[in-house]
């Protein structure tokens, strides 16, 4: 089941990025901490007392025009209530409730109301609350017609912990972590490079809104198919958008980059959606495309990082095919910059596919599960030494102390991702370039294709 997802939501200078800092601090424990993608906004993954969920800070998304507030905080609010799970309503105590802060409870009370809505939680969060001395009476607060309030203040962390616990009420650790065992490929990408496509021509639905409009498809959304006997889950998700299209966009792109992120860390292999398009206006700028300086852009290149640093597999689809005059050679040399880009990443595999005509697009299951079965390979140990010992002998690692290193035998530590153990004298005295001449050998002795490698250095058992 994904984490549920807590969003902060207000008028300005009541404490909302506050409230967020404290929160994702040092007092709780982060899974994960990921930079958000507008002006203040940032989201985090909490663990408290073992149930773990997604904070959102929309502080950024309200303009310096006064005359823009009242229509950014009413998107703002209706948006977290379509895409949050859990709504913290923060006010300030100091100051007391304004017309803004009853616009804002009038709009939570009408879309809680709502059936389709009746799953979620509204917590009103009164901060700024610093010490006992500070509590007033919470009777004018109960005019929002949200409930009891829950005093609290950002700066100090007084209650926080009584907040958290409000918070993650009715959520059990069981159902939290609870999560179907098939193989599992998010389909992600930019928006407009074909993702929902792809998935509707794999599925022969139109389960997904396929439109022109990017970010139309808000949600990931999981489909189960069948492919040979073998279940399959697709995730398609809402595409990265760049930052400054962010900017000027409604707040749903937000909830969308996040679930984007989550899609990776749910998936075996994350399949890359690319738009050739993008690329070919790029290399038709030189006269000789094989001379061309060529750069992915900046999402596409965080996401494939992403799901590397997440040991995923990977496949990278250059969609739209159709669209590109080519001739024998492009493919080729498509792959070959957008590797010279990637440099740590040449071990990506790619399938050129148009979801439009369905070219290839029945080669990407079978391709994602190439990669997946390469990531859950084991290696006999017997194996490892025999093919990687003669390569360490013929060009052994050199210490910066000028001690002499052995290498003494390689294990394999674990599989899906795959995890490579070292014994030697001195691991801590082995470099970076060394090692990544032992994966490069890894890569050639046994191939791994589309799957990054973990290797680790140990110390050898003393006999």
């Amino acid at each position: 089941m994904p984490q549920k997802i807590a969003a902060i939501i207000g008028r300005p200078n009541v404490g909302k990025s506050s409230l967020f800092n404290r929160l994702i601090g040092k007092k709780i424990a982060i899974v994960d901490d990921m930079p958000g993608v507008t002006r203040d906004r940032n989201y985090g993954e909490l663990d408290w007392n073992g149930i773990k969920f997604f904070l959102i800070d929309t502080g950024g998304y309200v303009p310096n025009s006064k005359d823009k507030i009242e229509s950014a905080i009413r998107e703002q609010v209706k948006i977290s209530i379509d895409e949050a799970d859990i709504i913290l309503f923060i006010v300030d105590a100091k100051s007391g409730i304004s017309p803004l802060d009853l616009e804002i409870a009038k709009l939570l009370r009408k879309e809680a109301n709502k059936e389709e809505n009746a799953h979620k939680k509204v917590i009103l969060v009164l901060n700024k609350v610093d010490s006992a001395k500070d509590e007033l009476s919470k009777t004018d607060f109960y005019r929002l017609g949200l409930g009891d309030p829950i005093e609290v203040s950002a700066i100090v962390g007084r209650r926080t912990g009584d907040l958290l616990d409000k918070i993650t009420e009715g959520i059990s650790i069981e159902n939290n972590d609870e999560e179907n065992d098939t193989i599992k490929f998010a389909i992600i990408g930019r928006p407009n490079v074909g993702k929902s496509s792809i998935t509707n021509a794999l599925t022969q639905t139109n389960r997904n809104i396929v439109t022109d409009i990017p970010g139309t498809t808000r949600d990931p959304i999981d489909t189960i198919i069948k492919y040979h006997g073998q279940d399959i889950t697709l995730i398609d998700t809402a595409g990265l958008r760049k930052k400054s299209r962010i900017k000027r966009a409604e707040s749903l792109e937000y909830f969308s980059a996040l679930r984007t992120h989550t899609a990776v860390e749910r998936c075996d292999v994350a399949i890359i959606v690319i738009d050739a398009t993008t690329i070919i206006s790029k290399l038709s700028k030189y006269t000789d495309p094989e001379m061309a300086i060529f750069k992915l852009s900046k999402e596409d290149v965080e996401i494939i990082i992403k799901a590397g640093e997440l040991k995923k597999g990977i496949l990278i689809v250059i969609n739209k095919w159709d669209l590109i005059e080519k001739d024998t050679k492009t493919a080729k040399i498509f792959e070959e910059k957008v590797k010279e880009h990637l440099i740590t990443y040449d071990y990506l595999p790619f399938i050129f596919t148009s979801a439009i005509t369905k070219q290839r697009v029945s080669k990407i299951v079978d391709s994602a599960l190439k990669v997946y079965n390469e990531r859950a390979r084991e290696i006999k140990t017997s194996v490892l030494n025999d093919k990687l010992l003669p390569y360490i002998k013929q060009t052994p690692p050199r210490s910066k102390s000028h001690k002499e290193l052995k290498i003494n035998y390689i294990t394999q530590l674990k599989h899906s991702p795959p995890v490579f153990g070292f014994f030697a004298n001195l691991p801590s005295e082995i470099e970076v370039n060394y090692k990544r001449f032992l994966e490069h050998k890894i890569r050639d002795e046994f191939g791994f294709t589309g799957v990054p490698l973990t290797l680790v250095f140990k110390a050898k058992h003393k006999e």
